[in-house]
């Protein structure tokens, strides 16, 4: 496959973008970007420092102090804040109940959207989040927008809290998953929404596998 294309994909809270996002890179033989990652390392020190989200140069200090690393490991990333490995401490309950609040400070999207373009200079790259097609990667070669039920994702992510030893409430989590939404498409700066160019793929009743089929013909048409 000579020509590496940018592949962005975005979506709501557990919409399946990562899962998703590492099979396709694999079978491509692509990088995989989780621009979420980011933000959830950020929040991750700033809830290990007591620092308080809702004051912004506060975050943004820690930001200027935090040193944030994507690494490929076989066929998945790895996450470091200042040298450890935060890979799985990111992805806890906590944390996702807090990144949308780090998430729309001006100065920290302005500083990691500036690290995910350069990421994806060199092409053959697969990166997910909120605002890639919109915002980060306007010029993507192909641009998808992954959504599914509150239900299904709800259900999903309560099957991943379990395997990492979490036992939350599918109810609160429901109720969580929702309030995500709201904060992430209301936000004044770069909200979530689905670029006018993108292709939407309802996940809700389909499998990974199903979903990733459906992008590498997109990916073929592209290049064909």
């Amino acid at each position: 496959m000579n020509h590496r294309l940018t592949i962005a994909i975005d979506g709501p809270a557990a919409a399946g973008k990562s899962t998703i996002a590492k099979r396709l890179a694999k079978k491509l033989n692509y990088t995989y970007v989780d621009t979420g990652a980011m933000y959830r390392a950020l929040t991750y020190k700033c809830l290990q420092k007591n620092v308080d989200l809702h004051r912004e140069e506060e975050v943004i200090s820690m930001l200027h102090q935090t040193k944030i690393e994507l690494k490929q490991a076989d066929d998945t990333q790895e996450v470091f804040v200042d040298g450890k490995n935060v890979s799985d401490v990111i992805r806890t309950q906590n944390v996702s109940n807090h990144v949308s609040i780090v998430a729309q400070i001006k100065e920290v999207r302005k500083e990691m959207v500036e690290l995910q373009r350069q990421m994806a200079t060199e092409g053959g790259v697969v990166m997910d989040g909120r605002d890639i097609a919109t915002n980060v990667l306007p010029n993507a070669d192909i641009k998808v927008f992954m959504v599914a039920s509150v239900s299904e994702r709800a259900r999903r992510r309560l099957e991943d809290l379990k395997e990492k030893g979490e036992h939350p409430n599918l109810l609160e989590l429901e109720k969580e998953i929702a309030r995500r939404d709201k904060m992430d498409s209301e936000r004044k700066i770069d909200p979530l929404k689905k670029a006018e160019d993108a292709v939407e793929i309802d996940s809700t009743h389909l499998t990974i596998d199903e979903v990733v089929k459906k992008i590498l013909k997109l990916v073929d048409e592209r290049i064909g």
